[in-house]
């Protein structure tokens, strides 16, 4: 038994590291033990010693308690367990019997995977493509006791129980780069097949179709008077943008929390509202919390739109639509994201639909969509000049996006990618709050990044623009051709061809990608993997 270990309680280090022995008992643990202080005095007034720092520890010695107690191992388990709180996916052996492992699940993803004479356990299915597609996906306080030959699965008081077993249809194809130097650069590159698979079967007669969610879904969406969506990180930026959509578009309020700050507010349920969740592993742990906490307040229903079929988000929801992104491997997100994206956007076609509005808003959205995978394929090809635009960042500690109305959120997705990969700490703001405290900021030390499509917001975003020009800003404004803008010094125009204006932000994404790649690059900073972040946070 192994972990690849995310800290938390404890420094990375190897003294902290996976597993945590107690004598002959050994523990790896995904998740946090919020009762470990109390615990930890408890078991160390009974003779035990601690090596470490982690919270794991405290799994072990109070199995190994238990044990000494009498009875088997599944029982010292089925007793330990019950003492714990906060959220765990642990996997415990007795080296004196390795033949059999025990794994308990709560509040963190563990999935059993079935083989020929042989079983592996791990917190993602991904994790075990590679020798196995049948799974056992073990549902909230669940405890399998795992060995070559046989699974058996028990409730927390001990009972047994049966959970089906389940043939995946993922294909682990993302393990190869290929050409690329890193798995962000090839999933950048991905995005027009990634959203040609997300719209496949999707479109139909010029209308969306999305006859996959089943009988009674246009019974709940005709009922729906208010979003709500939750969602941590890129999938938050994505939400925001639709936002934009379904009010504008499907004439349908629509409110966006990031799931980490939902989950602990006392908030008011508006009538007939649906619960939208976004993730690209379908395990964030806040996401999931939020979930379950909008079933007990009383939402019209759960729509979770995910890149991974059969994740606990997925499984948990009443109504799913899935990216069909393929694997992404690069902790930065970037082909979720646009896909995201795009599902988003059919939801909102629907919806207008089903609201009695304009049938034209529906015809643009498709027009819109089918246009977009070779939209993206035209940007890339801009790569180089992008490429060449990093070197004026590569000395910087600070740049500011800006955007107005949907392109807001895009912003806000261009600066996280930024400081994510590249380390540089960038903000983003909607532009007309300039004035309101960021102009302080300007300096020629503080690179400005702009999204400018020609859209109705444009005259409002020339004058922002004018504001960091005046205070001696320098500005690189990713432009449509027929923006009108002129280069100068302190001014860098980027252009983009014109693109129809419901799918701007999806396209306008893609150049800020690039741009904190390339700046990565220069950096030396671990593209895919960078310092401190997890792909899939698993942990509150």
């Amino acid at each position: 038994i192994a972990h690849t270990r995310w800290a938390t309680h404890g420094e990375p280090s190897e003294g902290n590291a996976h597993p945590h022995v107690s004598e002959h008992i050994v523990v790896v643990h995904n998740g946090i033990i919020e009762n470990h202080e109390p615990l930890r005095e408890e078991l160390i007034a009974r003779g035990y010693t601690f090596v470490s720092e982690t919270d794991t520890e405290v799994i072990a010695h109070l199995v190994h308690w238990e044990l000494e107690q009498g009875g088997t191992l599944r029982e010292a388990v089925l007793r330990a367990i019950p003492q714990l709180r906060g959220a765990y996916g642990t996997v415990i052996m007795d080296s004196r019997d390795p033949s059999t492992l025990l794994a308990a699940r709560s509040g963190s993803p563990m999935v059993i995977g079935l083989g020929m004479g042989e079983n592996f356990i791990a917190s993602d299915q991904l994790a075990l493509l590679p020798v196995t597609r049948r799974f056992i996906f073990m549902e909230e306080g669940d405890i399998a006791e795992v060995t070559r030959r046989d699974v058996k699965i028990f409730d927390k008081s001990g009972e047994p129980v049966k959970r089906q077993d389940i043939e995946s249809n993922l294909q682990y194809d993302a393990g190869d780069k290929g050409a690329y130097r890193h798995y962000m650069q090839k999933e950048i590159y991905e995005q027009p097949n990634a959203i040609k698979n997300t719209l496949t079967g999707r479109i139909s007669h010029g209308e969306v179709d999305l006859s996959e969610l089943g009988a009674n879904a246009n019974e709940m969406l005709a009922k729906v008077e208010h979003i709500q969506i939750v969602a941590c990180g890129t999938s938050y930026n994505s939400g925001m943008v639709s936002r934009y959509w379904f009010e504008a578009l499907a004439g349908v309020p629509c409110d966006v929390e990031i799931a980490s700050e939902f989950r602990y507010r006392k908030s008011a349920v508006r009538r007939n509202s649906l619960m939208i969740t976004l993730s690209q592993s379908g395990e964030t742990a806040d996401t999931l919390a939020a979930l379950r906490l909008s079933k007990e307040l009383g939402y019209l229903g759960s729509l979770a739109i995910c890149n991974v079929p059969g994740s606990s988000l997925v499984r948990e929801s009443d109504l799913a639509l899935m990216t069909k992104a393929g694997t992404e491997i690069g902790v930065a997100s970037t082909k979720a994201f646009t896909t995201q994206l795009t599902v988003l956007l059919m939801l909102v076609a629907k919806l207008a639909r089903l609201k009695g509005q304009d049938a034209a808003i529906e015809h643009d959205i498709v027009h819109g969509l089918q246009a977009l995978p070779s939209r993206i394929e035209q940007m890339l090809s801009q790569d180089k000049r992008i490429e060449a635009l990093a070197e004026d960042f590569s000395d910087k500690h600070h740049a500011l996006f800006l955007g107005r109305g949907d392109q807001y959120p895009i912003a806000l997705e261009g600066a996280l990618k930024l400081k994510e990969i590249s380390y540089i700490h960038a903000e983003a703001y909607a532009a007309g709050e300039l004035k309101h405290g960021p102009l302080a900021l300007i300096d020629a030390d503080m690179p400005v990044i702009v999204v400018a499509p020609n859209n109705e917001l444009l005259e409002k975003l020339k004058s922002n623009i004018e504001e960091v020009r005046a205070r001696g800003g320098v500005l690189y404004v990713f432009a449509d051709q027929d923006a009108g803008f002129t280069s100068s010094d302190n001014m860098h125009i980027i252009e983009m061809p014109h693109v129809e204006e419901v799918i701007a932000p999806i396209f306008y994404t893609v150049p800020l990608q690039l741009l904190a790649y390339h700046v990565a690059l220069i950096k030396g900073t671990d593209v895919d993997q960078p310092r401190n972040l997890a792909k899939s946070v698993t942990v509150e």
